[in-house]
């Protein structure tokens, strides 16, 4: 069990757009990482696919990272619309962070958007994979 009390987890410092860059880059180091593995021919097996013959809400991102590595972008958002299209909002969150660390403008989202809490949009998220991977395995 862990030591640290439930509050302290709850009371995580507050998101600054150098910290944001920080996660873009880690996430963005191991995409490159996953992508240059899957060019040199060593992909990893999708345990969904496995046990149920469809297709999860990620599979294709490794070919999407390789058509990416040779410029193919036609060719990466037709491996994966969904995570093609997270990857073009990371990428715009990405250039919104480096003008604000930079000292420029800090991009807000809409109102009515800002109050939803971390768990709510990582929900959202979810619900929208879920249903591109019932609409992907459908048609």
């Amino acid at each position: 069990m862990s030591s640290t009390p439930v509050h302290a987890i709850r009371d995580a410092p507050a998101f600054t757009p150098v910290r944001g860059l920080r996660r873009l880059a880690g996430f963005a180091g191991a995409g490159a990482v996953l992508s240059l593995a899957g060019a040199a021919g060593y992909g990893i097996p999708c345990p969904w696919r496995a046990l149920t013959g469809g297709l999860c809400p990620l599979c294709g991102s490794t070919h999407l990272g390789v058509r990416l590595l040779h410029g193919d972008v036609a060719g990466a958002f037709a491996a994966n619309p969904f995570v093609f299209t997270l990857l073009v909002v990371l990428a715009a969150l990405g250039v919104a962070w480096t003008v604000a660390a930079l000292g420029g403008p800090l991009v807000r989202l809409p109102r009515r958007l800002r109050g939803l809490s971390a768990d709510r949009w990582w929900l959202a998220l979810a619900v929208i994979g879920v249903g591109f991977a019932v609409v992907r395995n459908v048609i």
